[in-house]
């Protein structure tokens, strides 16, 4: 027996419930997967069938290459889809103990989807949305219990992808959020439990990678290929933001930096750029277009590779993610190691940002902010009352 299937026999043995997906696009598939691996008795349901059939169909591609690659063997593979049946109408949801919805990021139709799920299943059964943004306390609302409401948030792929954001709503009681951990545990991802705010953790944290890169090229520092290659070269990252942002597509990058910034109550820290909505408006979104802040339809550019600017570029985007970091374990949305694991898991960071502030030193970080906000008098470079705090009194995160 290989190691993975032995982990599998573990996985079994530990998660043996009857978890429905609601959605069979590339997320909900991706759940599903995950779901059965574990050795979970999964439904996916889609009104369209011929979703649940490229689902279906998706899944068998992506085993047989995990097969041929000898990473799981011929018997894993039907023993995952064997566990996994496609069902089209919500009724046949009806013994789930676990349901995750993954649909539309739009509030009012969760919402109605909640509201009937709910009188379908068990009093028993969590009921969870994948939402990546919207107000899990909104959705629990739509229900007459919504004390068994959740959020449970993977990231893309969710196969691969190790980090699961677990979001109690001021509703959820402490027995689903517990079990809510335990089931995403048992199921091998790092938890990350946060407090259910516009972006939750990642959403977050990540907007000033965007944002602050945004803002050096509007100033005209220095090009989007020369801040991808500081990025990288200098503070480590796999892709830059203007790579990253293509990659995404500006109709979902732009949109989550839009939806907190609004839902933030238009905290100028989240304040969204011109330059990205006007490639958005254009319907240049990214690579999946052929072009976005690259033209992907010839030789892209390359960066001035200047190891000075660079660094001068990597401190000012990094001082701010730190910043952004501090603020959320300030205003006690998650635990520092969540914070940390979060961004190392969820989004690949080289580093969590926390224990990168106390790398770079915490004092080094509020002078780095306080020139910022002494150059632009913008409330963006408001440095976090802990980082000030902590400075004063010599703390460390960690």
């Amino acid at each position: 027996m290989t190691l993975i299937n032995q982990q599998s026999t573990i996985n079994n043995q530990q998660s043996t419930i009857n978890v429905a997906i609601i959605g069979s696009g590339t997320m909900g598939s991706g759940i599903a997967q995950v779901a059965s691996t574990a050795g979970c008795v999964v439904k996916v349901f889609d009104l369209n069938q011929e979703a649940l059939a490229k689902s279906k169909q998706a899944l068998e591609t992506t085993l047989s290459k995990l097969v041929e690659k000898e990473k799981i063997e011929a018997n894993e593979k039907s023993r995952i889809q064997n566990n996994i049946t496609y069902v089209s109408t919500l009724k046949e949801l009806s013994d789930a103990d676990l349901v995750i919805e993954a649909i539309v990021e739009n509030l009012e139709v969760k919402r109605k989807v909640f509201s009937e799920l709910e009188a379908l299943v068990s009093e028993n059964t969590i009921l969870a949305s994948n939402t990546s943004s919207l107000s899990i306390a909104s959705i629990a609302a739509s229900c007459q219990k919504p004390a068994r409401v959740i959020g449970i948030h993977f990231f893309n792929p969710a196969p691969l992808m190790q980090l699961v954001e677990v979001i109690p709503a001021v509703q959820t009681s402490e027995e689903v959020l517990q079990k809510s951990v335990q089931i995403i545990s048992d199921w091998k991802k790092v938890v990350a439990v946060a407090k259910d705010t516009p972006g939750f953790i990642v959403n977050r944290v990540a907007r000033p990678f965007y944002s602050e890169s945004l803002r050096i090229y509007e100033e005209g520092v220095a090009d989007f290929a020369t801040i991808d290659w500081a990025l990288k070269t200098i503070g480590g990252f796999r892709m830059g933001p203007f790579e990253l942002m293509d990659l995404i597509g500006h109709d979902v990058n732009y949109v989550v930096t839009e939806t907190v910034f609004t839902a933030f109550y238009f905290d100028p820290k989240f304040r969204p750029s011109f330059t990205q909505k006007r490639l958005l408006e254009a319907g240049y979104l990214g690579r999946k277009s052929g072009r976005g802040f690259y033209n992907y339809n010839q030789e892209l550019p390359n960066p001035k590779e200047d190891v000075v600017l660079a660094k001068s570029i990597f401190e000012r985007v990094i001082v701010m993610l730190i910043n952004e970091a501090a603020d959320t374990f300030f205003l006690t949305i998650a635990s520092a190691k969540d914070i940390d694991n979060a961004m190392t898991k969820g989004v690949n960071y080289p580093k969590g940002l926390l224990a990168w502030a106390d790398e770079l030193g915490i004092n080094w970080c509020v002078q780095k902010l306080d020139e910022l906000y002494d150059e632009y008098h913008d409330d963006r470079y408001r440095c976090s009352p802990i980082l000030r705090r902590m400075a004063r009194e010599g703390g460390r995160f960690f």
